[in-house]
């Protein structure tokens, strides 16, 4: 029995070991596959990156000569994962652009101030169909018009910047300190342009007033605001209002001709003035006038473009497109245009096809801040511009939208952003 039992405990043994032994195998051999495995799709998506990178440079380069452009700074990711980080051209003479210079983010901070209104309706503080006057009653009309139609540029307000005497004043001091107070008469010495909430027209005089109207209902100036919720929880530690027309070091130096007919210069004659610190104070709300980065620029494309500050209710209410159908162009307002599938203004953000931008122009810089939520695709976009790129009468196009389209068009085939007439 002795030798009996210990040789079905040998036999049990070396099955048991046998058994262990084809585990073992098994198991490695599944190790190998699954490493090998991994390893091949870790190189076709370098791969795959790579040609990324390749089609986005050579669409910038390809930009850049025929939009005749000084300097472009891209930043483009899928999915959280770089395709490409670069900067091309000259910021000036002999000096190179780089992916760390600052430069003027404009429209894209409109984003951010109506991001502060929707965060607002979220904490039950206001709601969208407040009557600005609760505010700000001696605004004229503002009984009339309410936080939600000054969010989505559809109060009626005419645009300062269509204004002829400030046009005038502008060009003739490009350095001059504008206070909200001086824009907003401008906005305000006519009549509304429609009964508030039936038409739309892009006009800076809505986010100066909701500018004022945020400080008022919450006591605290929206440079404050904009640190404490926005800027803040995101991370964005390149983006700050100077108070100034300083951009912090190295800065993306901008050039312009927009001033020639204003000057009365011939067209044969060469014109062809730096515009970098031109002061930024007529963009936009005070605290809200600021520089940045192209880092903190593709950031913002992403958290704006998911949400990421907002309920889901709120995120709907600024991605809503329920304007199409419902605008139309009007006598005498150069900025009131029907909204369709290739623009249609949300609550401080542009929806073209499905992708979410904002596309700020102006003192001889672009840019662009770009997203497109259903394949995680972000786009940011600063360019300055050669003296070519000016015609006769110091107009110019923005170049970097007309980048990010083409991009988007190659990285997203199957759901481009269309394509503007030029």
């Amino acid at each position: 029995m002795r030798i009996v039992r210990q040789t079905a405990l040998l036999a049990g043994a070396v099955t048991a070991l046998t058994t262990c032994m084809s585990v073992f195998d098994v198991s490695l051999s599944s190790s190998v596959n699954g490493s090998g495995k991994n390893n091949i799709e870790r190189e076709k998506s370098s791969s795959l990156a790579s040609s990324q990178a390749n089609i986005v440079r050579q669409v910038v380069l390809d930009g850049m000569a025929d939009g005749h452009l000084k300097a472009v700074i891209v930043r483009v990711t899928v999915d959280g994962k770089e395709i490409l980080t670069e900067a091309f051209g000259e910021s000036m003479s002999g000096v190179k652009a780089t992916t760390d210079m600052h430069f003027r983010n404009g429209a894209v901070a409109i984003s951010y101030v109506s991001t502060l209104l929707l965060q607002l309706v979220d904490e039950k503080k206001v709601s969208l169909n407040d009557k600005v006057a609760k505010w700000l009653p001696h605004l004229p009309h503002s009984d009339r018009v309410t936080l939600g139609q000054l969010a989505q540029m559809t109060s009626g307000y005419a645009d300062y910047v269509q204004n002829p005497a400030f046009v005038t004043a502008f060009y003739a001091q490009p350095f001059r300190t504008w206070t909200p107070e001086e824009l907003i008469s401008f906005g305000t010495s006519q009549p509304l342009l429609y009964t508030p909430g039936t038409n739309w027209n892009y006009s800076h005089t809505n986010y100066v007033l909701l500018g004022l109207a945020l400080e008022k209902i919450t006591g605290k100036p929206v440079k404050t605001l904009m640190q404490e919720k926005v800027l803040g929880p995101l991370g964005l530690t390149n983006t700050t209002d100077p108070e100034s027309p300083f951009i912090p070091e190295p800065a993306l130096h901008a050039f312009s001709s927009e001033r020639r007919s204003f000057l009365k210069i011939p067209t044969n004659t060469p014109f062809y003035e730096e515009s970098t610190y031109w002061n930024p104070s007529w963009t936009l709300t005070r605290g809200a006038i600021q520089t940045t980065n192209i880092y903190d620029l593709h950031d913002t494309a992403i958290a704006i473009g998911t949400g990421k500050l907002l309920s889901p209710e709120s995120y709907q209410a600024m991605v809503s497109t329920n304007l199409r159908g419902k605008t139309t162009t009007l006598p005498g307002c150069n900025t009131c245009f029907p909204q369709s599938l290739g623009y249609t203004y949300g609550l401080g953000i542009v929806i073209t096809g499905n992708w979410l931008i904002q596309n700020p122009l102006f003192g001889g810089y672009s840019a662009v801040a770009a997203y497109l939520p259903s394949e995680k695709i972000a786009i940011a976009i600063a360019v300055t511009y050669d003296q070519s790129a000016f015609d006769q009468n110091g107009d110019y196009k923005n170049a970097a939208e007309i980048l990010f389209r083409r991009i988007g068009g190659k990285l997203a085939p199957h759901d481009p952003p269309p394509v503007k007439k030029q």
